[in-house]
Formats: structure tokens, C-alpha cells, sequence
């Protein structure tokens, strides 16, 4: 494994290569507003996606643990402050735009529900006959049109790249031959986007922007040092286990070797640390060795490509495959986790059909848009689903306690 420090190497590249997206020439926002004169394009997003509603939200909905399980396990809004700082430190170590990477890291868990991935997996059944529910979408939908703050639009009005970034930092949606990306062969591309897209083109069968790539990156690496780390502090997997993965056991022999006896909070923390660190390093080289083979000069060129340019070695990838394994097998199904999970699912299909069936239920607000004239049941159904996927984890269990004798304990 290599050492886990950031060689001079890295401090070498130009701020602004000539792949990286440029505020200065941004395809600009669908709604035309004046320029600002103290930031940049992107910076007004990142700022906007911020002061949102729905990113303060997220210091109340569930990453994996649910919030009495204590105060120092991630929530999305922790993590998505995570994941923007290594976005930015990618953006920067590549000469892209940070502030883009930055924004796009910050908003891309606008759309999840409560309860992590169980919220999601439960209104994703629910919302089958009416196209499903995908958490991607979901924050599209969001920056769109669910905010609602500013006088003269719905939504945020962010950039051209900040949208396509947010909808394709996964990759294109559809292939060249004009066919379904897999991801969405079963249940096709969300509605919402393709709604969206006929209004603003985001180019779905392109590559989004170098930057939506790092971003991505960012949260992959982000959750497995993360998600290990609160499998630690919680008790659902000791120090010893990391054995059974050989990369985390090189780690861990390289503390014990430069730190005999070190005590345990301080041998996660530097676990974590040199974890991060390494993927860090190795997305930097081997994006790098990418950008150079493909001999891209534009963002033009980073869009047209067949792969992403910003990835893993081949033996990161290995590593990175090898924790996602070890946490979906020690934490993720850990049976802690899923008497919660089952729990916290039971609250949201329990809310959904109480507001299919009383849509007066909820909020004011929310009641008069599902009650309008000439609504129809799937317009109703997916305001419902948006107010659901809004809530914040105790929220939902108070909208659960108001409305039902007994709700379940989420421990």
C-alpha cells in the first residue's frame, strides 16, 4: 500500500485547467438572472444549495444510525460536509473547479427520505405504479421546484452544470445508441428528469462535468471510511475484524508497527485518516494518468468521453470493493440494523396510505395542493410522496405518533 501522504506531486497543477468547467462561460440558469459581482456562478449555487431548506434537513436524517443512538454518528448533513471537503480536495489536486465540485458534493443527498436507504426502498415500493422513487430525481425535483424561497422562481435556479451534475454524477442516463443506461433498464429514467429535461436538455446520453465526477468519487470514498468508522464507535464491528479485509489489515499493521499500544479511539480515527488518505491519493494519479491518455483539452471533450475520467486504480477498486463487502456483511445487515430498518419502514408505508386515504392530513399546504382542482390521483399521490420524503427522521415519527395509537421504537 502506499504511503499515506500527498507527495509535492500533488500541489503542481494550474487552478483552472483547460478541462475544467468554467463559471465564466456556465450555459447559465433556465430563468436569466443579473450576474453577481462579488462570486462566481458557482459559487451562488453552492451558496443557494446551502441556505436551502432541504440541505438543513439533513442534519436530521438518518445515515445509518438513528439519531438517539448518540450524538457523533454521521447524519447526511455530516456527511455531505464530508464529502465536500474531498471533493474539493480532488477539484483542487486536478486543476478543476472547486466550487462546482463543491456544490454538486453538498446537494447530492437533497432527495433522500428519512431513515437512509429503508425510507427510500419503502417509498420506491409504494411509488411503483406511479414511476417509483429515486433519491436522485428526488433532488432534482427539489432544486427545481419544491424549494421555495426566492420571488421570482420555484426552486433554487441553479446552473446549467450544477443540474446536469447532480442528475448525471453517476454517469449518462441513457447510452449512445439512444438506450436506457442499465442502472435504469428495470424501472427506466425517473420521470421527473425526463420532465425536467424537456424544459432545460442536460445532454443524458453524455458524461457530466469532471467535477460531478469527483464529487461522486468523493462520496464513495467518503461513505466506506465513514461507515466504518461508526460500525467501530458503535460496537457493531471490533478492531480485530478489519483482518478479514487484507487492505484494512495493512492499515491496521502499519499503526500497531508506528504505534504499539495505541489506545482504541485514537487507532480508528487513524485508521479512517490513512483510509481516506489513500483513496485521495490514488483517485489523484490514476485521474491524472486518465486525463493524459484521453488528451482532453475542454470540458467538450471530458462530456464525449466513453468512461469517467475520474476514478480508482485497478487496486483501489479492488480495496474499495472488498470494505463494501465487509460493511454489507458486518453493518449493513448487522441485526441491530435491521429490526431498526424494519421499524423506521413500517413508519413510512404506515404515513403513505394515512395520506392516500386523508390527504387533508397533512400540512395545510400540502393539503390544498393535493385537494386542487383537477389534480389527479398521480399528481396527488406524488405530492404525498414528496412531503413523506421531505420529512426529517423524527419528524416522521411525530407525524406518526399524532396520527396512530402506537408507533414503533426505533432501537
Amino acid at each position: 500500500m502506499p504511503a499515506c501522504h500527498f507527495s509535492p506531486a500533488f500541489a503542481g497543477v494550474p487552478p483552472h485547467a483547460p478541462y475544467a468547467a468554467d463559471a465564466a462561460r456556465s450555459r447559465g440558469r433556465l430563468i436569466e438572472e443579473p450576474h453577481s459581482p462579488s462570486r462566481s456562478a458557482f459559487q451562488r449555487d453552492r451558496d443557494r444549495i446551502i441556505h436551502c431548506t432541504a440541505f438543513r434537513r439533513l442534519a436530521h436524517k438518518t445515515q445509518v444510525f438513528v439519531p438517539h443512538e448518540g450524538d457523533h454518528f454521521r447524519t447526511r448533513l455530516t456527511h455531505s460536509l464530508e464529502v465536500g471537503q474531498i471533493a474539493r480536495t480532488l477539484a483542487r489536486a486536478l486543476g478543476l473547479d472547486d466550487d462546482l465540485a463543491e456544490a454538486l458534493a453538498l446537494a447530492h443527498d437533497l432527495g433522500h427520505t428519512p431513515f437512509g436507504h429503508t425510507g427510500e426502498d419503502a417509498l420506491d415500493e409504494l411509488m411503483a405504479p406511479y414511476g417509483g422513487f429515486d433519491h436522485n430525481a428526488q433532488a432534482l425535483r427539489i432544486v427545481t421546484k419544491l424549494e421555495r424561497r426566492y420571488a421570482a422562481f420555484d426552486g433554487l435556479n441553479l446552473t446549467w452544470e450544477t443540474l446536469e451534475g447532480l442528475v448525471k454524477h453517476n454517469g449518462p442516463l441513457l447510452q449512445a445508441d439512444g438506450g436506457v443506461a442499465a442502472r435504469y433498464a428495470k424501472c427506466g429514467i425517473p420521470a421527473a428528469i425526463l420532465e425536467y429535461n424537456v424544459v432545460h436538455n442536460l445532454e443524458l446520453a453524455h458524461f457530466a462535468s469532471a467535477e460531478a465526477q469527483a464529487a461522486a468519487l468523493a462520496d464513495g470514498i467518503a461513505y466506506n471510511a465513514h461507515d466504518l468508522d461508526d460500525a467501530l464507535r458503535a460496537g457493531l464491528i471490533d478492531f480485530a475484524q478489519i483482518g478479514e479485509v487484507d487492505f484494512l489489515r495493512d492499515i491496521g499493521g502499519e499503526i500497531a508497527a508506528l504505534y504499539p499500544g495505541l489506545e482504541p479511539v485514537r487507532a480508528v480515527h487513524e485508521l479512517v485518516r490513512r483510509l481516506i488518505t489513500f483513496f485521495i491519493e490514488d483517485a489523484i494519479t490514476e485521474s491524472r494518468r486518465r486525463i493524459e491518455a484521453a488528451g482532453v483539452v475542454s470540458v467538450a471533450d471530458v462530456r464525449a468521453q466513453r468512461a469517467p475520467l475520474i476514478g480508482f486504480s485497478p487496486a483501489a477498486l479492488s480495496a474499495d470493493k472488498s470494505i463494501r463487502s465487509f460493511l454489507s456483511k458486518n453493518m449493513y445487515r448487522h441485526q441491530r440494523l435491521v429490526h431498526i430498518r424494519e421499524q423506521a419502514g413500517l413508519i413510512v408505508r404506515d404515513l403513505f396510505f394515512r395520506f392516500f386515504t386523508a390527504p387533508d392530513l397533512m400540512p395545510a399546504e400540502w393539503a390544498q395542493a393535493a385537494a386542487g382542482a383537477g389534480t389527479s390521483e398521480t399528481r396527488r399521490v406524488r405530492l404525498i410522496c414528496d412531503y413523506i420524503a421531505g420529512t426529517t427522521d423524527r419528524y416522521a415519527v411525530a407525524e406518526h405518533r399524532r396520527l396512530f395509537d402506537e408507533t414503533p421504537e426505533l432501537q
